[in-house]
């Protein structure tokens, strides 16, 4: 036998004659396995990235899901959006909350928009809160002529839905309805709004001047509110809170951390009530997007007048027609002849007081002749509401938070 050092010495020559090659990896040009490495380190990142991506999504799908449609279950696209047809939604600010108010509170903010995706456009009608307007509440309820912001306390945002679609013929769709109270913990959540101050002023221990201004929550809120120094009075403030709504949108479509986005979710489920789904936004947000590019903004003007003792907006009948026509017309509805208690009134008192619209300075004979509100009127009105296709548009009409 072969001592075993021959034996080794053999295997050596034998090996070094295969002339192998497996470790010249190692001895490879530096760039050439610098590019490789770089590459699949590339590749983990990206899936990485799409993972976290996806990760998030999901939870901001779930979160927004639960948000919202846990108000009242109903989780259903409504066959109205579904389909891309003409819409129209009633944005309720609601002072609840606020000065130190513990009650159903009325209505401080209310804005009337459609918007036609046919069309690609949108309008926004701002309606004074201290508009004189029949309110009214369920079918058969009966109250009378008064600001046009008592319906919420009367019956919520379901009163105030029939109560401003019966004053300007509107079919009314869906609701939001947003505590007031939300709007200073919304601007926080986005690190605050830019606007534009108009004019300079001091409201609730809060100083603005005239230019652009950066507002935390609680000068926000003190910026919508103001009007009693606004030279333009409640339409100036419509002016303020649109600004303010505007803002908090930009910033908050563009939010970038976690705990905004918490903080935005856990606003929405506690101060925001509303019948549209969570389906129905997203579908709003992807087929209705272009009616943001053309929206049509304005108000309903209306004139002082004092009516047993308080201070009121009556709007003429010219002016009521002049929104209820372009607000129909978004809708697709042939326009109409308004004939409602508010039109009534106003023939009465031009014929019986000779008001005239024209006089700027605020009425004091214009009456209120309850003969007009009867029960048939407002009957009337509760059915012109269901042909109309008012309501949530999905025939359930889950008007929480009343």
């Amino acid at each position: 036998m072969e001592p075993s050092s021959k034996r080794r010495e053999d295997y050596r020559k034998h090996q070094s004659s295969l002339n192998l090659h497996r470790n010249h990896v190692f001895a490879s040009p530096a760039q050439k396995m610098t590019g490789n490495v770089i590459a699949r380190i590339c590749g983990i990142v990206a899936v990485l990235c799409l993972s976290c991506g996806l990760a998030w999504a999901a939870h901001m799908y779930f979160a927004l899901h639960s948000a919202i449609d846990g108000q009242d279950g109903n989780t259903a696209t409504s066959a109205r959006i579904a389909n891309r047809q003409p819409i129209s939604v009633l944005i309720l600010g609601v002072d609840q909350g606020l000065e130190g108010r513990h009650d159903k509170g009325n209505s401080d903010t209310i804005i009337l928009a459609t918007a036609n995706p046919g069309k690609n456009k949108a309008t926004m009608t701002s309606i004074p809160r201290d508009t004189l307007a029949n309110i009214l509440g369920d079918p058969g309820d009966k109250y009378d002529m008064f600001r046009v912001n008592s319906a919420y306390g009367i019956g919520g945002s379901k009163a105030s839905m029939n109560t401003v679609s019966a004053l300007l013929n509107v079919p009314i769709n869906y609701y939001v309805e947003v505590n007031m109270k939300a709007l200073k913990s919304l601007v926080d959540a986005v690190g605050g709004v830019d606007v534009n101050v108009p004019f300079k002023f001091s409201y609730d221990w809060c100083d603005f001047h005239k230019g652009k201004q950066h507002l935390n929550g609680r000068h926000a809120v003190a910026y919508v509110r103001m009007r009693h120094d606004d030279p333009r009075g409640d339409y100036g403030r419509q002016m303020r809170q649109r600004q303010v709504i505007n803002a908090v949108v930009h910033k908050a479509v563009s939010v970038d951390s976690i705990a905004n986005y918490r903080k935005l979710v856990k606003i929405f489920n506690k101060y925001v009530r509303t019948n549209l789904t969570f389906n129905d936004m997203l579908a709003l947000a992807l087929t209705y997007r272009g009616c943001s590019q053309n929206i049509s903004s304005g108000y309903i003007q209306g004139h002082d007048a004092w009516i047993n003792g308080s201070s009121i907006q009556v709007a003429s009948t010219e002016e009521l027609q002049k929104a209820s026509n372009k607000m129909r017309a978004n809708l697709g509805l042939e326009q109409q002849i308004l004939d409602n208690d508010e039109t009534k009134l106003n023939k009465l008192n031009e014929q019986n007081n000779h008001i005239n619209w024209k006089d700027p300075n605020p009425f004091t004979n214009y009456q209120i002749y309850h003969s007009v509100v009867t029960n048939e009127s407002t009957d009337s009105t509760n059915n012109t509401n269901g042909s109309s296709d008012t309501g949530n548009g999905t025939g359930n009409d889950n008007s929480t938070g009343q």
